[in-house]
């Protein structure tokens, strides 16, 4: 889900703040939704290489990813021009080489090659030849910085959005549309090259976009002060500096209306705003959302305080001027870690839960809870989903990590029984409002862990025939995974946000009698390095 998001995907807290430097937390997307997108960002993270350097883009992937020496490294040497060391285990911080851009790694970064030595370099494309000055030296790669490109990719253009640098919500602004789909397409293959071993994935087309700009319907954004201004907006790699982000390309128009209509409320009312570095204040995030059928919006303003001041005169103000809000809510965070809501939130004014809709499934969504932040590609990503997985209307279907139980309610129409697991309560309690306010009477939703629960179903003579996940970017647990092995499933669907974690999890059933009949990706988050993928998985012995 990309993004935005998975990042905390599954109910409860979406995604975890965007914290600065020195603020106590890195994430996480929810998400974001989040998995991962434009709340989700700047945080300190693990890049393809496995290493921790902050980074404007959102994937994780293990350092074994990178070593001296593996079989695709071989790809260029790093070009053309002289450089100042003979070799990669010369190469000091500071270094100036020249390398051939390959491909766009999981972060978005270009990732070339010198004396067969993987290097990332922010910003640059794929068949582009950059001279690079290198930033950090480890034992299986570089990160390098674009001191000048000696060859231009065709695929290059100027990004949209006057802060897309600063920013970091999005890493492909800089590259046309059609090449971020080519380049999503082989980030997939090379996660499964390297994990699996598969050199012939049996991988559709990715399922892009008409419009990529406008798509997402929710934002959490950190509050601020600038030169005496409310500035809303995403911290910059590694500093305590708020971008603001103001009419953001990626956000739905009525979000970006919103949040600047509140600063400004905020500002005239003389509410104080949460300041990050002395901990004093009480506004520290806005959120957000609409929906999607109804254009109504939920607004939720997040303190450092118990109390919201003056928020009787705000909420008054909001009304009168922001007639398609239809929930003011307040939450209260006082913690220093990087979660963005605290547990406790009330409803200053109007509806409790914003109603959406999912092709025929309707949602009740309180502040808290999570929803795909682009239902036009969820409805895609669904679909294919329930081709996956077959159903004839007689199957038990087990959910293993249903969240607010979304996949589920989307595929029990079409099975006997549809049984959702999920971890956290609150999740538990709007899956099960979900199928009420849809009149689907056909699912079950149970808390609590997926590895222990469905093992104990086979033992009591309970037989899947379908088995879903949809984890969070870390992948199913290997207990799971093993679970599912057991209980034997005809079929298992695999909805993910991280190729890595796919491709490493798809090894382990692929040792244990299934086979991939096919993979597709699905753009939940243009202009991001995000992809989505839904994989069908059959057993060998069917």
């Amino acid at each position: 889900m990309t993004g935005e998001n998975k990042q905390g995907k599954r109910g409860g807290n979406e995604r975890r703040a965007n914290k600065p430097a020195g603020s106590g937390g890195s994430e996480r997307r929810a998400s974001k939704q989040t998995g991962s997108g434009v709340s989700e960002r700047k945080t300190s993270r693990p890049t393809e290489a496995g290493g921790k350097r902050p980074h404007r883009g959102n994937g994780h992937a293990g350092r074994e990813q990178w070593r001296a020496g593996n079989k695709s490294a071989g790809e260029g040497n790093g070009g053309t021009a002289a450089t100042v060391a003979a070799s990669a285990e010369q190469v000091k911080a500071g270094d100036r080489i020249v390398v051939t851009i390959k491909r766009i790694g999981i972060n978005g970064e270009g990732v070339g090659y010198y004396k067969r030595k993987a290097v990332f370099v922010e910003g640059a494309l794929p068949g582009e030849v950059v001279k690079a000055k290198v930033s950090r030296v480890e034992r299986g790669y570089l990160t390098a910085d674009v001191v000048k490109i000696e060859k231009r990719s065709k695929q290059r253009q100027e990004p949209m959005c006057e802060v897309y640098d600063a920013c970091g919500g999005c890493q492909l602004q800089h590259m046309t549309y059609e090449a971020q789909l080519e380049a999503k397409e082989e980030i997939v293959r090379e996660a499964f090259r390297r994990y699996t071993g598969m050199e012939e994935l049996p991988l559709r087309a990715i399922i892009g976009m008409d419009n990529p700009w406008g798509y997402r319907n929710k934002a959490q954004l950190q509050t601020g002060q600038h030169k005496g201004e409310i500035i809303t907006g995403l911290y910059a790699a590694g500093s305590h500096q708020l971008v603001d982000i103001s009419g953001c390309a990626v956000q739905h128009s009525a979000v970006n209306r919103t949040m600047d209509v509140v600063k400004r409320i905020l500002a005239e009312l003389d509410i104080p705003i949460y300041d990050e570095r002395k901990r004093e204040g009480a506004v520290r995030t806005i959120v957000a959302r609409i929906g999607a059928e109804t254009d109504k919006v939920q607004l939720t303003l997040i303190t450092a305080t118990d109390r919201l001041p003056d928020a009787r005169r705000l909420v008054q103000r909001v009304r009168d001027e922001l007639p398609d809000v239809v929930t003011i809510a307040h939450n209260v965070n006082k913690g220093k870690s990087p979660l963005i809501f605290g547990e406790r939130t009330s409803i200053l004014w109007g509806e409790e839960r914003l109603e959406e809709t999912l092709g025929d499934v309707q949602f009740a969504l309180s502040p808290r809870a999570f929803f795909q932040l682009n239902p036009e590609q969820t409805v895609k990503l669904y679909d294919a989903v329930r081709e996956a997985a077959e159903l004839t209307g007689s199957e038990l279907v087990v959910d293993a990590y249903c969240g607010t139980g979304t996949i589920g309610l989307w595929l029990a129409p079409y099975a006997r029984e549809v049984r959702g697991i999920e971890l956290l309560p609150e999740a538990v309690s709007d899956a099960r409002d979900n199928a009420r306010t849809s009149g689907i009477e056909n699912t079950r939703f149970y808390e609590g862990r997926a590895e222990k629960l469905l093992p104990e179903w086979v033992a009591q003579g309970v037989q899947p025939n379908v088995v879903v996940v949809d984890p969070p970017r870390t992948g199913c647990e290997l207990p799971l995974l093993q679970a599912i092995a057991e209980s034997k499933p005809r079929r298992l669907v695999y909805v993910s946000c991280n190729p890595s974690t796919l491709a490493k999890d798809c090894k382990v059933l692929l040792e244990n009698g299934y086979r991939l009949e096919w993979v597709q990706p699905v753009d939940m988050f243009p202009q991001t390095s995000h992809v989505e993928c839904v994989v069908g998985i059959c057993r060998v012995d069917t």
